[in-house]
């Protein structure tokens, strides 16, 4: 059976549509909740074995908000994470800081101030605003649409030790024409007083997630599984994010169920709440309630967000990690044709599951073709507005994208040995030590890192090679060594290295467990803080090395038995 006769049902699929656009689904609602029993309905039709969780997650809904501007209201929205005012709200002088980057704040006094800045709201400019002291923000949409957001810099639920880190300012977007009136007059160093008024039910609540799991015929139920996942709340109907999504979960299940005795793995969905109003509140839970499983037994996971919109066209650059980049590029050129170059995961998308080190791919999928306004997104002008309902759906598109979805799964269930090309990994972080190793020269030594790189790119390639005809005990064993390497190696990739905690939510540079080499490799020779920096990049070094030998060691093992 090949997955180019698994041919996605477009009736089936519109017809989840159409469910999913009944109900506004707020985290740890009663109409999501009523929208996730139809998703456990659906699953068990299918064959699945289903759970139904709920768990405490910190879940902030936004209610009302107003901006005055000398007693004259505009319209606007707060949103999740803000603070709430008290009715009467909090006044005080405008100040402009255009895009708010750290410069922008750092030349403006903005302290007690509420600050005007350029572009949707996004949680590291919110932090670098409360950071400086600022009373309020008041964000300027790129659009005449206000797009509603999270704003909370910690990922997942806040902790003891996070809950800090929360937004201390009052929040509100307003549209492109109203912000361009204000920015004008600051810019003319016109006085201008505004008074924000918002309402934001912040709080500990009950959310759910849904499991639905269908093993390989011929394994236990220890044995390996791939992780499918996505998530069900909504903004508004939500239904492109994340309606097409769901059906686009649900007809891959039924679609991969009636194949089920070819999988060599064990397939997982998992249903999110808490991803647009609490951070990813749900996935991040799971990770951490169910560490030890995932850590032993999840080969790779694959999450989808906001498939099927229309006129979303572009499909060469969903992200995926190195080692899956092959697998993605297959499915996307079988489908529509197009050459998927991809690209590195952002710090989005319920990818919660890094530290564990389980190698991922997508999120959004399809985009749309770039336009003339700067957007923090490619999937559509109603993304995040009242606007995502049905007429933006394109039943044509979802069945591609479904397509799409259900060849990289049929890949990563059905194959002997899981498609992880570790050469892959090793060429990108290659080219990360090439990059900072003339400037660290003499300052800090990373030539061991350069020769446990060459043992895992030789190990990596062995294993590829061994891979091309494996079956039975040896290609069981390889799955084993490459679960093994990737535990090592995706943190290295994507976290600062702790694999037990999350790191925040704010954007992150590429190889962040490279920070401290890359950081002194930056800093000019001779600086009086040299020194110090050189601390926290030895540190840096001995975590790759370390993780690299790891690696090694996992491969090298099956290179060895197989040429015994």
């Amino acid at each position: 059976m090949s997955a180019f006769s698994l041919m996605p049902d477009q009736a089936r699929l519109m017809a989840h549509i159409a469910e999913f656009a009944k109900r506004v689904k707020l985290s740890g609602s009663a109409k999501e909740l009523e929208s996730f029993l139809y998703l456990q309905q659906q699953m068990d039709s299918f064959g699945y074995q289903t759970r139904l969780l709920s768990h405490d997650a910190w879940i902030s809904l936004p209610v009302s908000a107003r901006v005055l501007i000398e007693g004259n209201g505009i319209g606007c929205i707060t949103h999740s994470m803000s603070v709430s005012t008290d009715q009467s709200g909090i006044s005080a002088p405008l100040v402009y800081v255009g895009e708010g980057r750290e410069a922008d704040f750092s030349a403006a006094e903005v302290s007690g101030k509420i600050v005007l800045v350029d572009g949707i709201t996004t949680e590291d400019v919110t932090l670098l605003a409360c950071e400086h002291g600022a009373l309020g923000q008041l964000h300027i949409s790129p659009t005449e649409h206000l797009y509603e957001m999270c704003v909370s810099p910690v990922w997942g639920s806040p902790s003891q030790h996070t809950r800090q880190q929360l937004p201390t300012s009052a929040i509100c977007t307003i549209s492109r024409d109203d912000g361009a009136v204000l920015r004008d007059r600051c810019r003319n160093a016109e006085p201008v007083v505004v008074t924000l008024v918002t309402e934001v039910d912040t709080g500990w609540r009950k959310t759910p997630i849904l499991v639905a799991e269908l093993p390989a015929p011929s394994e236990g139920a220890d044995a390996p599984f791939v992780l499918f996942a996505g998530h069900h709340d909504t903004w508004h109907y939500g239904v492109m994010d994340n309606g097409g999504a769901n059906a686009t979960m649900l007809e891959a299940a039924r679609l991969l169920a009636s194949q089920q005795q070819q999988w060599q793995r064990g397939l997982r969905l998992c249903f999110w709440s808490g991803h647009s109003h609490g951070r990813y509140s749900g996935s991040a839970w799971y990770a951490d309630e169910h560490w030890d499983e995932l850590n032993r037994r999840c080969v790779a996971h694959v999450n989808v967000d906001s498939t099927g919109g229309e006129n979303a066209s572009v499909l060469t650059n969903s992200a995926v990690i190195d080692e899956l980049k092959a697998v993605a590029a297959e499915a996307v050129a079988a489908v529509s044709g197009q050459q998927h170059q991809g690209r590195r995961h952002g710090r989005a998308a319920d990818q919660s599951f890094w530290g564990i080190g389980l190698p991922s791919m997508f999120g959004s999928l399809s985009h749309q073709p770039p336009g003339p306004v700067k957007m923090l997104t490619a999937l559509g002008w109603w993304w995040h507005t009242p606007h995502d309902t049905v007429e933006h759906i394109s039943p044509a598109n979802l069945t591609r994208d479904t397509d799409i979805v259900l060849r990289v799964l049929w890949r990563l269930l059905c194959s002997p040995v899981v498609p992880l090309d570790y050469t892959a990994f090793c060429h990108s972080l290659g080219e990360q030590l090439s990059a900072i190793a003339p400037r660290l020269a003499g300052r800090v030594d990373i030539e061991l890192l350069e020769q446990r790189l060459k043992l895992l790119q030789a190990a990596a390639e062995r294993i590829n090679h061994l891979a091309a005809n494996a079956g039975g005990p040896l290609a069981a064993d390889i799955n084993q060594a490459l679960m093994a390497a990737s535990r090592q190696l995706v943190p290295l990739n994507y976290t600062a290295g702790h694999r037990f905690s999350h790191d925040s939510a704010l954007p992150h540079p590429a190889w962040p467990a490279l920070s401290g080499l890359r950081e002194l490799a930056a800093l000019p020779p001779g600086d009086p803080d040299e020194l110090f920096y050189a601390v926290h990049a030895r540190q840096c070094r001995n975590l790759v090395a370390h993780a690299l030998q790891e690696a090694c060691r996992a491969l090298a093992s099956i290179n060895t038995v197989a040429s015994a």
